[in-house]
């Protein structure tokens, strides 16, 4: 539960720096870490990008079996 809630912001943040690239051509990531070629900024992208793959997995669950297994 708690590993779905931290990807799930993790991957909500990196949708966030994608707006804010293709609205106002501006990385965050980028600007924070120095340039989008760092070794953090590069961490920084694979981990939103795991995130994002865990998420996935959020849309084939069955929320039956996820709710009883936490209850």
């Amino acid at each position: 539960m708690f590993l779905d809630k931290l990807a799930l912001t993790l991957a909500v943040i990196g949708g966030l720096n994608w707006g804010a690239i293709g609205l106002f051509n501006f990385d965050l990531v980028a600007f924070i870490c120095g340039g989008s070629g760092t070794w953090l900024a590069r961490v920084i992208y694979a981990v939103v990008g795991i995130a994002a793959l865990w998420c996935i997995t959020l849309l084939f669950r069955d929320e039956r079996t996820t709710r009883s297994s936490h209850a």
